[in-house]
Formats: structure tokens, C-alpha cells, sequence
């Protein structure tokens, strides 16, 4: 596997008519069109070639899903990489530096 697919185990979570009939469904309910809102209003509406789960990644209803273009997928799934990274952080007691030495 190459790019963001390296080290996931995703493929292996999608059913299996995903490429056969939920992804190409979903294209061309989008049009092949970038649904990501602007901020400005509207949509990116760049060639959409990726579909994207807008919410629970294992529910795989048309409802839930939508055309990204690569750009916007990359954006979204870094920002959610940033936020789950960012709370598990948060979680994690801070680390002792490693020069400290207890008191007697």
C-alpha cells in the first residue's frame, strides 16, 4: 500500500460491494462534485474523485457519506489525526525529564 493507505487496516473495515456500488453511488449522487463547505458558503465543488464518511466510519449509508476532492480529504483527515492526537496527549501524565534526580 503507498500514501495514506500505508499501515491501515481501513480497506479491511469496508464492505464489500464498497468499490462495486456504494462508491460509485455516491459519486454520482454528488456529481463528482467536492461537497467540503466553505467558509464563505457553498461548496469546494472541485472533481471529486474520494468518498468520505461525514460521520460514524462504519456507517457506510449514502446518508453518510460524501464526494471529497484530495485536497479537502487530506484537510479533513488531518485535522481529525490532529484532534484525536491532541486529546490523547491531554490524557497522558506529563513525563519526568529524564536529567531529574529524586531528593534524599
Amino acid at each position: 500500500m503507498s500514501g495514506g493507505w500505508e499501515g491501515s487496516n481501513r480497506r479491511a473495515e469496508l464492505p464489500p460491494n464498497w468499490y462495486s456500488e456504494i462508491r460509485p453511488e455516491v459519486l454520482r449522487r454528488d456529481r463528482r462534485r467536492c461537497q467540503w463547505p466553505q467558509p464563505a458558503g457553498g461548496i469546494c465543488g472541485a472533481h471529486a474523485n474520494q468518498v468520505d464518511h461525514i460521520g460514524d466510519g462504519d456507517d457506510h449509508r449514502p446518508a453518510n457519506l460524501q464526494a471529497l476532492c484530495e485536497t479537502c480529504h487530506r484537510r479533513k483527515t488531518s485535522a481529525q489525526g490532529n484532534t484525536a492526537r491532541w486529546a490523547e496527549r491531554a490524557r497522558r501524565p506529563p513525563e519526568r525529564h529524564p536529567g531529574f534526580i529524586d531528593p534524599p
